[in-house]
């Protein structure tokens, strides 16, 4: 490989770069609006979840019961209903998303000493949601003074990494690796495919630049790019979002170069099957963009998924760059905890670059 004839190569991508707007426009904001939109979108915190009371006790203790959910942040007092019925006609309506059921006795048998169960109902349409209100429910009724539950061994439970529990700061790190999979792939792969479209491709096929020169002619510019992309993406979440991070900075940003090339790469393998840009958009976003969001483990943990599903994972490069991503970011992992993830990348990083340099050659020939 000539390095004149790859920067060569490589300027000239990137006047090409700098005179289309378009691309520019897609490069620079549309990572930082995925980033906004999912970042205050998406959260599975709970908040201010409408809760129904059917007070049956009218006593001190109920009253006190029923205050202890409502003066947290996580539940708001909708209605105050005199029986089950119209209770349940709200959470039918979707105006309750719990249902708060005190018996009569309730003030009573907890003045005697004795066990004063209460019914703590929770609408599951929407599972993990009504997973959350529900252990927060738990919570405050475990937490009660003369609660229903004695236990002879009283749990201190703690939570590490994240122990406000605060859904952004594990949203964020995600969509690190969902971004920079969904962009730089697609505006290599539409670059070469435009090259091919107007038929200047058989210039390239007539120089005497090589196939590895060319790949990583291509691949150059489009790095810097994503790289720049990488750089928008954690100043916005880290300074924006105010996300913590417990690692080291220099260390994520390494690895996030490493995954920028696996990226680009991913797309030059792309422009080397398709002819048209319609096709490798569509090719680049089936490939990407959607395994990025379901199979990564960005919303769903990898080992909730049946166990096909898992092995798909595991050939997605974005499942090792949510690990690497939050490990560093939330759990302030270092290279020994990760090497595994990053040995991954490097491997599909070679092998793409090989395939694609290997499928081009084909075409020459």
């Amino acid at each position: 490989m000539k390095l004149s004839r790859t920067l060569a190569f490589s300027r000239k991508e990137t006047l090409e770069i700098v005179r289309d707007p378009i691309t520019v426009w897609i490069a620079v904001f549309m990572p930082l609006v995925i980033l906004f939109l999912f970042g205050y979108a998406l959260s599975f915190d709970v908040e201010e979840a409408p809760l129904v009371v059917v007070d049956h006790d009218r006593s001190a203790a109920s009253r006190a019961l029923a205050d202890q959910f409502v003066n947290t942040s996580y539940f708001r007092l909708a209605a105050s209903p005199q029986s089950e019925e119209e209770a349940e006609h709200l959470v039918m309506r979707g105006k309750a998303r719990a249902v708060l059921v005190i018996p009569p006795d309730f003030g009573r048998r907890l003045r005697k000493g004795q066990d004063a169960p209460v019914e703590f109902l929770v609408d599951g349409t929407y599972a993990s949601t009504a997973a959350i209100v529900s252990a927060y429910g738990r919570a405050i009724i475990y937490a009660f003074p003369k609660g229903t539950l004695e236990l002879p061994v009283q749990p201190q439970v703690r939570v590490w990494y994240n122990p406000q529990l605060r859904s952004r700061d594990f949203i964020v790190p995600g969509l690190f690796a969902v971004i920079l999979m969904a962009f730089p792939p697609l505006l290599t792969a539409l670059a070469v495919a435009r090259e091919k479209e107007l038929g200047t491709i058989a210039q390239i096929y007539a120089s005497p630049l090589g196939k590895f020169e060319f790949m990583v002619g291509k691949l150059l510019p489009y790095a810097v790019i994503a790289f720049a992309q990488l750089a928008l993406v954690l100043a916005a979440g880290f300074l924006w979002f105010k996300v913590p991070m417990h690692g080291s900075f220099a260390l994520l940003i390494a690895l996030g170069a490493l995954y920028v090339i696996c990226t680009v790469s991913i797309g030059l393998l792309v422009s080397t099957l398709v002819k048209t840009q319609v096709a490798a958009m569509l090719v680049t976003l089936i490939l990407t963009l959607m395994p990025a969001f379901l199979f990564s483990g960005f919303i769903y943990p990898v080992f909730t998924m049946p166990e096909l599903f898992q092995g798909y994972s595991a050939r997605v490069p974005a499942m090792y760059f949510v690990n690497i991503s939050r490990g560093i970011v939330m759990r302030g992992a270092g290279l020994a905890d990760l090497w595994f993830n990053v040995a991954v990348l490097v491997g599909y990083t070679a092998v793409v670059l090989g395939l694609s340099s290997l499928l081009f050659n084909k075409r020459v020939a």
